[in-house]
């Protein structure tokens, strides 16, 4: 038996080598081939598998901190409207809710103003004219715009009643329209110099006021022209009435002028401080003057304006603020940040 055992354990052995050759080849066929399965599963993946988002999109805030709003104005039964960089109109409630408004440009806005619950108007850089006659769900911009072959930046617009409306701005921009911005003609001819704000009076009264401490009155809404002789050479920013005669101007450097007389002279007021001041207005519910300007200034003062108060909204922002909009026993306040002011608090919307 041992014989036959010895005999055949070899033909066993010699059997077995075939087999191992033909997994090991196998095996090797089997891995080679796993990379471009993977592959394949990935590129089919890639192709017919779609991913399902997970969550919500996340969206920034109204008010970023890049953002600057240089114009104002109250919105009836809205709250308010501020306009500001990349064309960026934004209605904020009484709550401090801030909703973007749809946007019809991307040029910088400089002011924005309210004829009523319907009509509004904005301008900024480049020329631009918006306007809105749906309470600001809409804005469309205004192409007929008379233009200058060297500067079209507009500042500043300020409305009345009738859809009459008045724009200042770069090379002698002042632009006049009597249907709520649908149209737009000058008031004057084109010249070196930037108007920075006009008023229209009730009594048909133009005044403007522009670089250089340069003042013009019209009598008649502009068809005639008188220029005031003007205590300072720093260039004004903005020009406020609380009636037909008593008026105040603010400027560069600190400067304060006032009117009695519908702008025809003026005097210079004393203001214990040189901050650019870039903003002034007339808050009737509380009887005061407001101003607003560089480094966080605010100033105040009784209605004969001639005692002027200054100070920081707070010491820890030292903000420049173009607009003030007395609102109440407040004022809401646009320029490098959005906030109100109270007289004593200033509390700053999206910081």
């Amino acid at each position: 038996m041992d014989r036959i055992s010895s005999a055949v354990e070899p033909e066993l052995a010699s059997a077995e080598i075939p087999r191992n050759r033909l997994r090991r080849k196998i095996v090797k066929v089997t891995v080679s081939g796993v990379p471009w399965l993977i592959i394949s599963g990935l590129l089919w993946a890639g192709l017919f598998i779609k991913p399902q988002p997970v969550g919500g999109t996340v969206q920034p805030p109204v008010l970023e901190r890049r953002d600057h709003f240089y114009g104002i104005s109250p919105a009836p039964g809205k709250g308010i409207w501020v306009a500001g960089s990349g064309g960026k109109i934004v209605e904020i409630n009484d709550q401090g809710h801030a909703k973007p408004l749809i946007p019809a440009t991307d040029q910088t806005l400089q002011d924005i103003a309210v004829w009523d619950e319907a009509h509004g108007v904005a301008v900024g850089n480049e020329g631009v004219v918006l306007i809105t006659s749906d309470g600001g769900a809409h804005w469309k911009k205004v192409n007929e715009v008379p233009h200058s072959a060297v500067a079209n930046k507009l500042t500043r617009v300020r409305v009345a009643a009738g859809g009459k409306a008045v724009a200042t701005g770069e090379m002698g921009a002042l632009l006049y329209t009597a249907d709520f911005g649908a149209t737009w003609t000058r008031l004057r001819s084109e010249e070196d110099v930037a108007w920075n704000d006009a008023t229209l009076l009730p009594n048909g009264s133009l005044v403007v006021v522009g670089e250089f401490g340069r003042i013009l009155v019209s009598p008649d809404g502009g068809s005639t022209w008188h220029t005031p002789e003007v205590p300072v050479q720093s260039s004004l920013m903005a020009v406020a009435f609380r009636s037909p005669t008593d008026g105040v101007a603010v400027g560069l450097e600190g400067v304060v002028l006032t009117t009695r007389d519908g702008g025809r002279t003026w005097r210079q007021e004393k203001l214990d401080s040189r901050a650019h001041l870039f903003d002034v207005a007339w808050d009737d519910v509380n009887q005061r003057w407001l101003g607003v300007g560089a480094l966080g200034t605010w100033l105040e003062a009784s209605p004969d304006a001639s005692d002027w108060q200054s100070g920081q909204l707070d010491e820890r922002d030292l903000a420049w603020h173009t607009r003030i909009l007395p609102m109440g026993k407040e004022a809401w306040l646009a320029g490098a940040n959005i906030g109100r002011w109270d007289g004593r608090h200033w509390h700053a919307l999206g910081r």
